[in-house]
């Protein structure tokens, strides 16, 4: 408990010294204060955006549409892993096609995808998809077939049923690969969405940063991925706190 009240303070103190040593920096100009900003600016920036901008909307669009893809995104990439690792030879013709298409920059297919599914929420779902999907396939199925081959055969020597492999060795025994997949996969979703939003959005964090881009507002820009940064060390949080929840059920 020493240790860790120790750590939040020292990380606390490392916060503290930035802020206020960008403050001081921007203040006395040994920073160019229009391209870097200010963290007085930036706060006076958020504020504006939550009287004026309505800046609660913006953050709540982005979240509706990383929790969609997110949850789209372990549903099907489940899916897929049981059905490769249950008929490997789909695996073994697919495995080069995958390995392609995810690794063709996804900016590229971009205009692809705004014209096939509209230039709205579809299209930011689908780009976060395009990152997270097969990248996730292919963590939980490498999960599955590294499962310890000797329980298998105890498996089958008790004549246990497909079903029942996949429900009480393959899945738990790949436990801490589809947790680290979570992991991962809520990071890669918020980096689509936001990646989705700079091409096709009228609301939402990553259309303020855009947008601010475009009116030569480094402020709102830097204010854009603070707010950013947040969200993505509340979602930390979060995730951390369901992954003790289940190491807790699992033990």
């Amino acid at each position: 408990m020493k240790k860790r009240i120790l750590t939040h303070l020292l990380q606390l103190f490392i916060v503290l010294v930035f802020i206020f040593s960008w403050e001081i920096l921007s203040k006395y100009n040994y920073i160019n204060s229009f391209i870097f900003s200010s963290p007085s600016k930036i706060n006076r920036c958020i504020v504006s955006l939550f009287k004026n901008n309505n800046l609660l909307n913006h953050i709540l669009i982005t979240l509706k549409e990383t929790f969609i893809s997110f949850s789209l995104s372990m549903i099907i990439s489940f899916i897929f892993a049981i059905l490769f690792y249950e008929v490997p030879i789909l695996f073994d013709i697919f495995e080069p096609f995958l390995t392609i298409i995810n690794s063709t920059p996804k900016v590229a297919i971009g205009p692809l995808i705004i014209i096939l599914f509209g230039a709205g929420e579809k299209s930011i779902i689908i780009m976060a998809l395009s990152i997270t999907l097969i990248i996730n396939i292919l963590s939980i199925h490498n999960g599955f077939i590294n499962v310890d081959k000797y329980l298998l055969k105890l498996l089958d020597s008790l004549h246990a049923t497909k079903k029942e492999k996949l429900k009480y060795l393959i899945i738990p025994s790949a436990y801490s690969i589809i947790i680290n997949s979570l992991k991962i996969n809520i990071s890669m979703t918020l980096i689509g969405v936001i990646m989705g939003e700079f091409l096709v959005s009228k609301a939402g964090i990553g259309y303020l940063i855009i947008y601010g881009t475009q009116i030569f507002n480094l402020t709102l820009v830097i204010s854009g991925i603070i707010i950013l940064m947040f969200i993505s060390y509340i979602i930390y949080i979060l995730i951390s706190l369901i992954e003790k929840k289940l190491n807790k059920n699992h033990s």
